[in-house]
């Protein structure tokens, strides 16, 4: 059983010039910039890995941009980056670490409001990324300033930058068959560079035995694909001001509209109003580039100059048959990436992200083996709000409020065991890793930082891990940020979810020091088992861990159990159905072996009073 982190928040930034999305100054020098240092420098390695070695993560998402990788332009490769990134993953495995890539991306790019792909595959599309905010095409903290919206940023995944850009990279050869970038089907051209900037990760890891395989790509979107009117939201609304995406692809060509803008309301998204979008009548797209749908064939102004949808259902159908991002489009790309990579790294595992919310492609015979089911899940409430109520939630499938401590606890044991299902009988029999899960450690208007107390945190935390523990899954934690910092967080849209901050690190001589709700995420967990897990669970108000295995009689091996000093500074008391255990407090493992007289095993933990 796996428990880790996804190492860095910070990773999604240039290191050089120091890039955090509310810094403008040289925001738009998207060549010119450098990850060396992301997730930390190399001569801070021993202190974080060590660190997080003590809290009990021995498995890592690491996140790699392709923006790292290719940022100087197409084909010309971060060599000291790769070089960097080899001696991070070393170190890495110095301390027992393992870790799987992931190419990380959220809404495309910086410049279209997140992180992930070079600034110059906007340009080859032919937009001009300086004038995204005039235009709706995207909502982005360098241009927008201080405050930022929370959880404002996933909004560009609806607007025009992002939207057409996965339309182009998932579905370019179906829906633009006129768009070519250097004589290339742009679909083609922006795939071929990413599989290209991966195998140069892959070539520069491939002999360290600590790297375990790739993500295909963090939270794929599908852009356009599937929507069945162009004219309405089809209900994917924005925060703040959401255009239709018809209205986002004239609002790019420099006609003002009026749009609805939203705003979060107790349970979902309500109306406030209407605002006129791009009055200055900015264009979206570079001198002497159109829109490219409207190049093919979606929409164009009629004989007096007035926009006309000539297509709305235009991206709903493909061949005659409805579209599914997920079985047209992912499925492909997946298997595309999966030979790529293998082509370099034959042994590695392909971990597999899909939308969320819905069920992963349906895998055969002839689709790539060695997978590994990766989806994310967070508490929805929590993470869109910042704020906390032990008795209230929402249902992220039903989207419903749902009341109660213990409703909450089976929903979220549900929603959870659907991942793990879906796994087993929609990847062949794929294991489930939990790649994502966390919460806003400034949640109630930072009051902890004033405080000092993390109890709502911890509590936050807690209830996520127990929906974890009731489906025994692996899981890597959303994250740890080494610079995150009280004032910007995670220095990435404002998000923070960092569970260290350097800032609130008093003693330096505590390992334990800077750290945020601990008593939640540092916590026993079966190491490795010499059999299969059937239960466990951990309740942190008594410090009480029990575990039931039924064991394997081909393993000799014993059983380990990480037992964390943090949870049980006075030592700890264990109670097993049979056999024999030993404690070992320096390396906070609990050796357990049974014995072969019985068929499942049973073993509990609680504090030394």
């Amino acid at each position: 059983m796996l428990r880790g982190v996804n190492l860095a928040g910070s990773s999604k930034l240039p290191a050089g010039p120091f890039g955090p999305t509310h810094v403008r100054e040289g925001f738009f020098d998207h060549r010119a910039v450098s990850f060396v240092g992301r997730p930390f420098p190399l001569e801070e390695a021993d202190e974080h890995f060590r660190r997080l070695r003590a809290w009990g993560f021995t498995f890592l998402r690491l996140l790699v941009t392709w923006e790292a990788v290719e940022h100087a332009g197409p084909g010309i490769y971060d060599e000291e980056y790769l070089r960097y990134l080899h001696d991070i993953v070393v170190k890495a495995g110095e301390y027992g670490i393992s870790l799987f890539v992931d190419p990380h991306q959220d809404v495309w790019s910086r410049f279209s409001g997140g992180d992930g792909a070079p600034g110059w595959t906007l340009e080859a599309a032919g937009f001009d990324v300086t004038h995204f905010v005039e235009t709706g095409a995207a909502i982005v903290h360098a241009t927008h300033g201080d405050p930022f919206p929370k959880m404002i940023w996933y909004t560009n995944a609806a607007k025009l930058a992002a939207a057409t850009m996965f339309t182009l990279f998932f579905g370019g050869n179906d829906f633009a068959p006129q768009t070519r970038i250097e004589g290339e089907p742009a679909q083609e051209y922006l795939q071929r560079h990413y599989f290209g900037a991966m195998q140069q990760v892959a070539a520069a890891l491939c002999d360290l035995p600590s790297v375990v395989g790739y993500d295909t790509m963090n939270e794929p979107l599908r852009g356009y694909l599937g929507y069945k009117d162009l004219s309405e939201l089809n209900g994917l609304v924005s925060l703040g001001e959401s255009p239709t995406p018809f209205q986002s692809m004239v609002l790019g060509e420099g006609v003002p509209q009026e749009v609805w803008s939203w705003r979060t309301g107790w349970v979902r998204v309500v109306k406030d109003g209407k605002r006129w979008v791009n009055q200055q009548r900015e264009r979206a797209w570079l001198p002497g580039r159109r829109c490219i749908w409207r190049e093919n064939g979606v929409w164009d102004f009629d004989a007096g100059g007035k926009p006309r949808l000539l297509r709305p259902d235009y991206f709903a159908r493909c061949d005659g048959k409805q579209v599914s991002f997920s079985e047209d489009y992912y499925k492909p790309f997946a298997n595309r990436f999966a030979a790529a990579i293998r082509e370099v790294d034959p042994r590695a595992v392909i971990f597999i992200e899909t939308d969320p919310s819905k069920e992963p492609p349906a895998w055969g015979p002839g689709d790539a083996g060695n997978i590994v089911y990766a989806p994310h899940w967070y508490d929805g409430m929590v993470l869109i709000k910042k704020e906390f109520s032990p008795y209230i939630a929402v249902d992220s499938v039903k989207h419903a409020p749902v009341f109660g401590a213990g409703a909450i606890r089976r929903m979220f044991a549900a929603e959870l065991g659907n991942y793990r299902r879906w796994g087993l009988e929609r990847l062949n029999g794929a294991p489930t890793l939990l790649a994502e899960f966390g919460i806003p450690f400034d949640m109630n208007a930072k009051d902890a930082y004033q405080t000092g107390n993390f109890r709502q945190q911890i509590r936050a935390l807690d209830r996520s891990m127990q929906a974890i523990e009731a489906n025994l899954l692996s899981c890597t934690l959303w994250n740890y940020s080494p610079d995150n910092s009280l004032r910007y967080g995670d220095q990435w849209n404002d998000e923070d979810l960092s569970i260290y901050c350097p800032e609130q690190r008093s003693n330096p001589e505590d390992i334990n020091s800077g750290g945020r709700a601990l008593l939640a995420a540092v916590r026993p967990y079966p190491r490795a088992l010499a059999g299969v897990p059937r239960r466990m669970e951990f309740r942190l108000a008594e410090r009480t861990f029990e575990l039931e295995f039924g064991h394997d009689p081909a393993v000799s091996a014993p059983s380990e159990i990480f037992v964390p000093n943090l949870q049980y500074p006075n030592g700890y008391v264990v109670e097993v159905s049979d056999g024999e255990f030993e404690i070992d407090r320096a390396g906070q493992i609990l050796i357990y072996r049974h014995t072969g007289e019985q068929e499942i095993h049973r073993i509990k933990i609680k504090p030394m009073r």
